[in-house]
């Protein structure tokens, strides 16, 4: 899938950015639980766009990946495991983040390969 604004992985990347960038109107955060679902969760939902509009960038999926395993990592880290709200979303959101990213892998090098005309 080369063309544009089709890859169903990164539409699935951008509906869990957005759902971890608006979760904490929902579920109870303390700061560093605010502050980290809302910039992990836009830089998901940005990177998702970025790739929806540029099919053949690798590096993309790879920043996904490694996106999604800080956002699983942050409630240990920051310090908000007490929060189960903020936790679960923080962990089901990270790993689909990396399932999806993993997932784009093998679309966005067959497409980098194409447009590189190697394949």
């Amino acid at each position: 899938m080369t063309k544009a604004w089709t890859r169903w992985q990164d539409w699935v990347e951008v509906v869990i950015g957005v759902a971890v960038l608006l979760s904490p109107l929902v579920v109870e955060t303390s700061a560093a639980a605010m502050w980290t679902m809302i910039v992990l969760g836009a830089l998901i939902a940005v990177d998702g766009f970025a790739s929806l509009a540029n099919p053949s960038m690798v590096f993309g999926e790879w920043f996904q990946v490694v996106l999604g395993a800080l956002l699983f990592i942050s409630p240990w880290v920051l310090g908000y495991s007490d929060l189960t709200g903020a936790s679960w979303v923080s962990w089901i959101g990270g790993v689909l983040t990396v399932v999806a990213g993993a997932m784009a892998m093998p679309a966005a090098n067959a497409a980098h390969s194409r447009l590189a005309g190697t394949a």
